[in-house]
């Protein structure tokens, strides 16, 4: 058995096993795009005989987190054939790939799990949720007199980036995006873009829309302010005679839209979302900022993670004055510790989704009440979210 990353020759193996896991057929042209867009470099598979058993996609991303660019691999595109399943194979690649993203400086890992117990047993945790809404055209929020004004499918990519990066760097796990990603990922001649300009001109807020079946479909819902939210929604009030409902998508778990809709009672659904996982729980503590302290402050933690083995282990945890934390491996065992945890409970705990205490009231976070207090007065409050899929 050989662990390696493909080559150009292996494209039809590849591609081959990824329309039988995924049930797609590519021909004609689109297998000729499919060819020129392959990136080997990027996909590893396990090869036995010679013959590709297995694979995953390593994609090199960055996310925000506090606000700064985080190294972050995404797992995409696991796949192996049925024959070959059950044998331990993506076992045994996912922690190749660990491996890997910890020697390329990667901090974090996000997959989009087809079942989310199997992820959970490597480290990866839910990390963020999405809201989807129903909106019928009678429950639209009120149309607003305002100042500004909404141009319709004439700003440039520059302008979506700009307030893009503005609203998503408030979201631990949102990514950072690049041209390639907006060209290729986000905006395509099918879907329409508006943008809310105040009235010294500046652009507040954008949504990226398509009217399909007599609905708006709202990919992406972004905004500045209160003045942007409600100009945006005024534009699209005004497609009431041409649609019967707006259906919204990838909203994140904070949003207020439905207490701010003169009839809340819409139909609503929350879905969790992406996993992610720290690669490297050294750089990635000493790389967050805590809340200031009174003097410097120090905890021990046990870190469980069998399968990236230089995160497993006691570590001292000290935060400084200034909220600078730095995190040291000391000799001793779990029961020496005065916090306990998986990897994947920290990754959560890290990024904001969910909060010391509650992580200690179901057994997820074990240690002291007083460990669990001290850990409550470092953390800052954040919220996370992803807007994308890969």
């Amino acid at each position: 058995m050989e662990i390696r990353q493909l080559q150009l020759e292996d494209f039809e193996a590849s591609l081959g096993l990824s329309e039988y896991a995924f049930q797609f057929k590519l021909n004609g042209d689109d297998r000729v795009k499919s060819k020129q867009k392959f990136k080997p470099e990027g996909v590893w598979g396990i090869f036995e005989e010679g013959e590709l058993s297995a694979k995953l996609t390593l994609l090199p991303f960055q996310v925000y987190v506090q606000g700064k660019a985080v190294s972050m691999g995404g797992i995409a595109g696991v796949a192996t054939w049925p024959e070959n399943r059950r044998q331990g194979l993506v076992a045994k690649l996912l922690s190749h790939t660990l491996q890997t993203m910890n020697e390329s400086g990667h901090t974090l890992s996000f997959l989009h799990p087809f079942l989310i117990p199997f992820y959970r047993r490597f480290g990866w945790e839910i990390y963020c949720e999405y809201k989807k809404y129903t909106i019928p055209v009678g429950k639209f929020p009120r149309k607003a007199e305002m100042e500004g004004h909404v141009e319709r499918d004439k700003a440039n990519i520059e302008v979506l980036e700009q307030l893009y990066g503005r609203f998503a760097s408030g979201y631990n796990g949102a990514l950072l995006r690049d041209r390639e990603w907006w060209e290729n990922s986000v905006v395509d001649e099918d879907t329409h873009h508006c943008v809310f300009y105040s009235a010294a001109g500046e652009p507040g807020g954008y949504v990226l829309y398509k009217i399909e079946n007599k609905e708006l479909v709202i990919d992406e819902f972004i905004f500045m302010d209160e003045e942007a939210r409600r100009g945006l929604w005024t534009f699209l009030a005004n497609h009431d005679s041409m649609v019967t409902a707006a259906k919204l998508k990838l909203v994140p778990a904070d949003d207020m839209l439905p207490f701010l809709l003169p009839d809340p009672r819409i139909p609503q659904e929350n879905y969790p979302y992406f996993m992610a996982r720290i690669v490297n729980a050294k750089a990635f503590v000493e790389g967050l900022t805590f809340k200031e302290q009174s003097e410097l402050q120090k905890r021990t933690l046990y870190i469980e993670d069998e399968h990236a083995p230089w995160n497993e282990g006691l570590w001292e945890w000290k935060v400084d004055q200034q909220g600078e934390a730095s995190l040291i491996q000391v000799e001793g065992n779990g029961e020496q510790a005065d916090l306990r945890c998986g990897i994947g409970t920290l990754t959560v705990l890290l990024l904001g989704y969910k909060r010391p205490g509650e992580l200690h009231r179901c057994g997820q976070l074990t240690g002291s009440l007083e460990a669990v207090e001290w850990l409550k007065g470092i953390m800052p409050q954040a919220r996370t979210a992803l807007f994308d899929f890969f």
